[in-house]
């Protein structure tokens, strides 16, 4: 994950490496420049009663990894298969767009990148989940 910056809000947590550190009374930046280290910011984080839709279990298996809840080796071929579930059924272009991001991110192990792109998909998610119920 080398080059990524998070720009922390006043009081705002981090899971860095399962540690998680909170920031100060000021706005920061952190710049994290080691290789594959495993990050998730927790106001994003999606909590396990909130795992009800197909894009959230795919999002919740990314963020496991993450969170160093799952082995990365683990999840892979589960990303994957979500992705491609997922794909079966979001096929506007820019759901597409968006998934084969996802699917390169995994592929790279990449994995706040492929959360990241999977979240994006959760407003789409919920407009067809809303229409469906209507």
């Amino acid at each position: 994950m080398s080059g990524l910056v998070l720009k922390l809000s006043p009081k705002e947590r981090v899971l860095i490496n399962g540690a998680v550190i909170e920031n100060g009374d000021r706005r920061s930046r952190l710049s994290i420049v080691t290789p594959n280290a495993n990050i998730l910011r927790l106001r994003d984080a999606i909590h396990p009663e909130e795992v009800n839709t197909p894009v959230r279990r795919v999002c919740y298996i990314a963020q496991l990894v993450l969170s160093g809840d799952v082995d990365q080796k683990d999840a892979h071929m589960q990303l994957l298969r979500g992705i491609e579930q997922l794909s079966q059924v979001l096929t506007d272009h820019d759901s597409r767009d968006q998934l084969t991001r996802a699917t390169e991110a995994v592929t790279r192990e990449q994995f706040y990148q492929a959360l990241k792109c999977l979240r994006a998909l959760l407003p789409r998610e919920e407009r067809l989940l809303a229409a469906t119920l209507a």
